[in-house]
C-alpha cells in the first residue's frame, strides 16, 4: 500500500485513504473516482454534500463494561507500568450502545471536524487532527487530556493538572520523535491549548498541541513512506511505541480494526487527516479510552472511558 501511494504522489495523483491501527486493511480510492463505500466530510472536503440534520427525535443509550471488568485492564497497564515497560499506555475498551439510528443517519447528523463512514462496517466523528501538510510544512496536533467543561473552572483544573501534564508532555515528545523520521527542523509550535467540544449531552474539554516540521523538496514522492512511517498515531499508542503496542494488544485482546486508524485525502500536494477516534462499528459497539500512565486513577479513567461515548448531534 506504502508503494502504491508513493506511486500516486509521484504522479500527483489526489486519492482519498483509509488505513486500520493494525495497517493490516489500508484501502484508497482515486478523488476523480466516484465511489459511495466510503463517505467522507473532512473539514468540508467530502463526496456527499447532504448537510447535517438533526433527527426530529432519536435514542441513544450506552451501556459501559463494569468496573470490575475495566479495573482488570487497568491493573495489568499498571503492572507494565511499574515495570518500566512503557511510560504511557492508550487503553481502550468497548462500550454497547442502544440507538435507532443507522450509521449512515449518524454520519448525516453529528457535527466534527472530521467524519466517515464505511459502507456497513462504522462510522466516525473525529475531532483529532493526524498531520496536515500544506506548503511543504507538516503538522501534527495529539490530543490529550479531556474534562467536563461544565466543572467550574474546567480548563485552570486540567491545565494545572500534574498527571494530565505530564501524559500530555510524554506524546509531545513521542510526536516530535516521529515527525523527525519524516521531516526537518521539527518543533512544538504551540504547547498544550484548550478547545471545547459540543456532544449530545454537554461540552467536553481538550487539550491539544501543535507540532511542526519541514518537508524536503519532492515529498509528494514519497507520500506513502510519510504516513507509514508515523504510524500507529502517538496519541492512541503510547511511549515507547513498539513496546507500548505490544501492551494494547495483549490487554485489549481484541483487534482495533479501522479504529484508531487514520483517514483523509492527498490532493495532488496537500494533505489532511484525522485519527479515527468517536468511532461506532456496525454492531453498534463504540469504542473509547485514555492515556494511563503511573499517576493515573482507576475511578477517573473509568469516568473518562465512559464520558467519551457521545455523539455529536445538537
Amino acid at each position: 500500500m506504502r508503494n502504491i501511494l508513493n506511486d500516486l504522489g509521484r504522479e500527483r495523483k489526489a486519492f482519498i485513504f483509509l488505513i486500520d491501527y493494525e495497517m493490516q486493511k489500508p484501502m484508497y480510492w482515486l478523488l476523480d473516482d466516484p465511489q459511495q463505500e466510503f463517505i467522507y466530510d473532512f473539514n468540508g472536503i467530502n463526496n456527499n454534500p447532504l448537510q447535517s440534520e438533526k433527527p426530529a427525535q432519536w435514542a441513544f443509550q450506552k451501556t459501559p463494561i463494569l468496573l470490575e471488568s475495566y479495573a482488570t485492564m487497568f491493573k495489568q497497564v499498571k503492572h507494565h507500568l511499574g515495570y518500566g515497560d512503557s511510560f504511557l499506555v492508550n487503553l481502550t475498551c468497548q462500550t454497547k450502545i442502544n440507538t435507532d439510528l443507522s450509521l449512515q443517519e449518524i454520519y448525516h447528523a453529528v457535527r466534527s471536524k472530521y467524519k466517515c463512514t464505511l459502507k456497513d462496517q462504522f462510522v466516525c466523528f473525529s475531532p483529532e487532527t493526524f498531520i496536515r501538510i500544506e506548503n511543504h510544512q507538516i503538522r501534527s496536533f495529539p490530543m490529550k487530556g479531556t474534562i467536563d467543561a461544565a466543572i467550574p473552572d474546567a480548563k485552570e483544573i486540567i491545565m494545572q493538572d500534574e498527571k494530565e501534564a505530564a501524559e500530555h508532555a510524554t506524546i509531545v515528545d513521542l510526536i516530535r520523535s516521529d515527525l523527525s523520521r519524516v521531516a526537518n527542523n521539527v518543533h512544538v509550535s504551540r504547547f498544550r491549548y484548550y478547545e471545547e467540544i459540543q456532544t449530545h449531552e454537554k461540552k467536553l474539554g481538550q487539550v491539544s498541541s501543535e507540532i511542526t516540521g519541514t518537508l524536503e523538496e519532492g515529498f509528494q514522492n514519497r507520500i506513502g513512506d510519510i504516513i507509514f512511517d508515523l504510524l500507529p498515531a502517538g496519541s492512541i499508542s503510547g511511549a515507547p511505541k513498539p513496546k507500548t503496542v505490544e501492551i494494547i494488544r495483549n490487554v485489549e485482546q481484541a483487534e482495533r480494526g479501522y479504529y484508531t486508524g487514520i483517514a483523509g485525502i492527498f490532493d495532488g500536494e496537500q494533505l489532511d487527516s484525522c485519527v479515527l477516534i468517536r468511532y461506532i462499528d456496525h454492531e453498534h459497539v463504540y469504542r473509547s479510552g485514555g492515556g494511563i500512565t503511573s499517576q493515573s486513577s482507576l475511578e477517573k479513567e473509568y469516568k473518562e472511558m465512559i464520558e467519551k461515548v457521545y455523539v455529536p448531534i445538537y
